[in-house]
C-alpha cells in the first residue's frame, strides 16, 4: 500500500486524500494538509515510485488509480480527493473507475488531455548530481542550479533526496520509461457525476478553454476557478488562497 502521512483525527466530515504531482511527495503538502486537518482528517500519500511508497516497473494512471482505491477502501468510506498535476490525472481516473469511492473531487491545474511538453530533462538533471559530494541537501541544490533554469525546482527536487543514503526517493528508471503515459491521459471510459472543482493558476496554460468540453464529458458537474497571480504550482505560490478555495468548495 502507498505510504501515507495522516493529519488529524476522523470527524463527521469526509476525510480528504491529497495526491501529489510528478517528482513530489506527500511531504510537499504538509503545511496545507495540517491546516485543513482542523476540520477533517487529511491523508497525503506518496504515489508509487515516489517517496517512501513501493517501486513498480509500471507507472500508468490506471495503476495509480488502483493504488488510491486501495487506500480509500482501507479507510472504510468514500473520501474527498484533491490531486495536483500528475496527481490530478490519477484522481480523475480514480473517480471515473471507482465513482463510489470519491465523494467530491478537486483537480489542481491539469486537464484530462495529453500534453506535448516533456519532463525528461529533470530526470537527466537529477542523474547528473554527483551524490558522492552531497553531505547536505543544499549541496545537491547547488549542483542542480547549474543545470535547471527554474529557481524553485532544485529545492523541490531535493525534498525527494535521501542525503544519508545518497539516493533519490524516486524510481527515475520507471518514470523515464513511462513518461509518455504520464504526459498523456488514458482511454478510460465512464463519467463522474459528483461535485468537481477544476482549480487552476490564472497564469498557467494547463487548463484551457478548449479543454472544457472534454472535462464536461467526463465530469458533467464540474465547476472552474482560477487563483490570480499563480502558475502551475498554485498551491506553493499562493498557499492561503489555495487553502481558502479548497475550504469553500468542501464546505
Amino acid at each position: 500500500m502507498l505510504n501515507q502521512i495522516v493529519h488529524g483525527e476522523k470527524t463527521d466530515r469526509p476525510s480528504l486524500l491529497i495526491v501529489h504531482g510528478l517528482y513530489g511527495s506527500g511531504r510537499n503538502w504538509g503545511v496545507i494538509a495540517k491546516r485543513l486537518s482542523d476540520e477533517r482528517q487529511v491523508i497525503a500519500v506518496d504515489q508509487r515510485n515516489h517517496g517512501f511508497s513501493p517501486w513498480h516497473d509500471s507507472h500508468g494512471y490506471e495503476d495509480m488509480a488502483d493504488d488510491l482505491a486501495e487506500v480509500i477502501r482501507a479507510q472504510g468510506a468514500p473520501m474527498d480527493v484533491l490531486g495536483h498535476s500528475m496527481g490530478g490525472k490519477a484522481a480523475m481516473v480514480l473517480a471515473l473507475k471507482y465513482p463510489n469511492l470519491v465523494n467530491r473531487l478537486i483537480v489542481a491545474d491539469i486537464a484530462p488531455v495529453g500534453y506535448g511538453h516533456s519532463q525528461l530533462q529533470y530526470i537527466k538533471a537529477m542523474r547528473a548530481v554527483d551524490l558522492s559530494k552531497v553531505e547536505k541537501r543544499s549541496d545537491a541544490e547547488a549542483q542542480l542550479r547549474e543545470i535547471v533554469d527554474d529557481p524553485v525546482l532544485p529545492t523541490f527536487f531535493t525534498q525527494s533526496l535521501d542525503v544519508a543514503e545518497k539516493r533519490w526517493r524516486l524510481n527515475l528508471d520507471a518514470l523515464e520509461r513511462d513518461m509518455e503515459k504520464i504526459l498523456d491521459f488514458p482511454p478510460v471510459g465512464g463519467r463522474f457525476d459528483g461535485s468537481t472543482l477544476f482549480l487552476s493558476g490564472a497564469d498557467s496554460d494547463y487548463v484551457k478553454s478548449e479543454h472544457r468540453p472534454v472535462i464536461k464529458g467526463f465530469f458533467p458537474a464540474a465547476k472552474f476557478a482560477k487563483i490570480p497571480g499563480a502558475g502551475h504550482w498554485l498551491h506553493a505560490e499562493k498557499p492561503r488562497e489555495f487553502e481558502a478555495a479548497v475550504r469553500a468548495f468542501l464546505g
